[in-house]
């Protein structure tokens, strides 16, 4: 099992930025698909409460 290291916080931050990102690459005709696939990656670590980067650079912002 892996161990939540996002806080309350940012992961709303990341849950509404990758909500956007996948909006502007999915839904509108602006940006190219490939954004919108990317923007699930900040809405999962959202979710998940957890960052796979933030292990090796021991960052832990849940308090």
């Amino acid at each position: 099992m892996f161990c939540i290291n996002v806080g309350k916080i940012e992961r709303l931050f990341r849950v509404l930025i990758g909500f956007f990102i996948f909006y502007l690459g999915v839904l509108s005709q602006i940006e190219p698909k490939l954004w919108g696939f990317i923007g699930l990656i900040p809405v999962l670590t959202g979710i998940l409460g957890w960052c796979p980067l933030y292990l090796p650079l021991k960052i832990n912002t849940n308090k």
